[in-house]
């Protein structure tokens, strides 16, 4: 854009000054919706290509570490720039907010540099160290490669999804996020099995859907940026490596990414353990992550709208606003994950019904579901609380959380009782890791909100 553009008038943003409960759930709700139809397409991915084979099922579940810590890199970029540029909207720093979007499109274009490289020299050795079965190696290698190769489309649009958020406008984040899900989903089995004359591509021709769908949402992010988010001013110079804005972007943002690599680590630990008992176990555990974000992803889209509330008025010093907020934000996620709750105890079988299950499968994944819920509730809390972590500056503490959750306790537990000869025991790792979870946020929450929020209080009454 250029520079001569009129500012706005940073004053009058609604983050500042709407209700809590109304500004929630008017920046919530969008996202929310947008991120459903996210989940919905990687549930429409895995409906598909179970149609394929099991084996093809197996793939996209070994594939899916990959695809967290590219998610988690982006994801990464996005929460730091979102911060960095709320509080500078709460603080009315024009220039500031400039600097942080500008830090944000180069650090997103590092990101996918180093994807590339690894679609192109990585991905073949990372499957042939997990599985033996041919199918299950060739699928998950052309599907990776695709995805990897191609992830400028996710990294730009993410970025884009954050700029909007920012600045509240997460309507236009719905569309953004919503548009580049439909358009998967239509491919989907347009390119898997073959439909309108294109050639049957298996597990290759979901990968080719999700890349399309991300280039798409990428351009319209573009678009939508430039054309209907005045408050963020676009420009090459902004662009430049700066390292007094690169150091607090990466300060938040470095702690998500090692989050997700954690998270990484944790499913690469858990297909090794599960590949022990046979490729259906490995399986199940993918099918189930798939339908659990058709829970998580509304939380993660509270989530995203509260780091938004949380750093604007904490830059703009309202902590009362950031108290309230937290406590919505915290109750209207329990009540979603209780809901879920529900839903794996009640239904599993239905759940599991839609991907073409054996009866082998059936049975694996009927339990393995109603003990992977059980901590539905717990887990709402922590996420919830850690919102307040990269909102106000301490994204190590979700780093700390997540460490001790998914390596220090999950995967040594789930390992224990592999020994014990039942898949079935291993399940129990994730409600024993959630409750270590939920106490080490606890404790963080507290120290922080001594740090950073109580002060505040007093300011105020000064």
């Amino acid at each position: 854009m250029e520079e001569s553009r009129k500012l706005p008038n940073l004053s009058e943003n609604k983050m500042g000054v709407m209700p809590v409960g109304r500004l929630l759930a008017n920046m919530a709700l969008p996202i929310i919706i947008a991120m459903l139809v996210q989940a919905l397409y990687n549930i429409v991915d895995s409906i598909y290509v179970s149609r394929v084979s099991e084996s093809a099922v197996t793939a996209l579940s070994l594939a899916f570490p990959v695809q967290n810590m590219q998610i988690g890199f982006a994801v990464g970029v996005g929460v730091g720039v979102n911060a960095l540029l709320s509080q500078s909207l709460g603080r009315k720093d024009q220039e500031s907010v400039n600097w942080a979007a500008g830090q944000g499109v180069f650090l997103a274009l590092v990101a996918t540099a180093l994807f590339m490289l690894f679609g192109f020299f990585g991905v073949r050795p990372y499957y042939t160290m997990q599985s033996t079965v041919a199918e299950t190696v060739e699928g998950g290698i052309a599907y990776t490669s695709i995805c990897c190769i191609f992830t400028v489309g996710i990294f730009v649009q993410v970025l884009c999804e954050r700029l909007l958020q920012s600045t509240g406008r997460a309507m236009q984040t719905m569309i953004l996020q919503g548009t580049g899900a439909i358009i998967n989903i239509i491919l989907d089995p347009v390119f898997i099995h073959g439909w309108w004359g294109m050639p049957r591509m298996g597990v290759a021709g979901a990968a080719v859907a999700t890349v399309i769908g991300q280039c798409t949402g990428a351009v319209l992010g573009i678009y939508l940026n430039l054309r209907h988010n005045p408050e963020v001013q676009l420009h090459v110079k902004f662009m430049k490596p700066n390292w007094k804005v690169i150091a607090p972007i990466l300060e938040v943002g470095i702690p998500s990414v090692v989050m997700n690599g954690i998270g990484s680590v944790m499913n690469f630990g858990m297909n090794q353990i599960l590949q022990g008992f046979n490729e259906v176990a490995t399986g199940v555990f993918g099918i189930y992550y798939k339908l659990q974000s058709l829970f998580f992803m509304p939380l993660f889209g509270i989530n995203n709208a509260t780091i938004s509330i949380l750093a604007y008025n904490y830059g703009a010093r309202k902590p009362k606003r950031i108290v309230h907020t937290l406590k919505l934000a915290t109750a209207v996620a329990v009540c979603i994950m209780l809901v879920g709750l529900a839903v794996f105890q009640l239904f599993p079988q239905a759940l599991l019904g839609i991907f073409n299950p054996t009866e082998e499968f059936l049975a694996i994944g009927v339990k393995a579901l109603r003990i992977l819920c059980l901590p539905f509730p717990v887990a709402a809390i922590c996420i919830s609380l850690g919102a307040s972590f990269q909102a106000l500056g301490k994204g190590s503490y979700s780093t700390v959380v997540s460490l001790c959750r998914q390596l220090i306790v999950l995967l040594p537990v789930a390992y224990l009782l592999s020994l014990t000869g039942s898949v079935d025991n291993v399940w129990w790792s994730f409600p024993i890791a959630e409750v270590m979870s939920a106490l080490v946020t606890g404790l963080l929450f507290a120290k922080l909100y001594r740090q950073k929020v109580k002060p505040l209080f007093a300011d105020e009454a000064e």
